[in-house]
């Protein structure tokens, strides 16, 4: 299987995770914890796809790719 498949896999785990401990009324800070986990992951799950990814995007329209990827690089920063 694909690591960024796998990674998001992963964070979908952790988000179903996250329901239940809410559903259970666990403590916030476990839940808190738990969601800057994801927030994290996803940031990583980010980055790698831009990084990865640019040169692919880049070889079909250049200046539009280029653009969106720098738009969305500081969304993700």
């Amino acid at each position: 299987m694909d690591t960024m498949v796998s990674r998001l896999n992963r964070i979908e785990g952790q988000i179903k995770g996250i329901q239940k401990m809410y559903a259970d009324s666990r403590d916030c800070l476990d839940i808190v914890q738990q969601v800057i986990a994801v927030r994290q992951a996803l940031g990583r799950v980010g980055k790698d796809l831009l990084t990865s990814e640019a040169v692919k995007c880049a070889r079909t329209n250049r200046q539009k790719t280029l653009d969106r990827l720098l738009k969305n690089l500081f969304n993700v920063i």
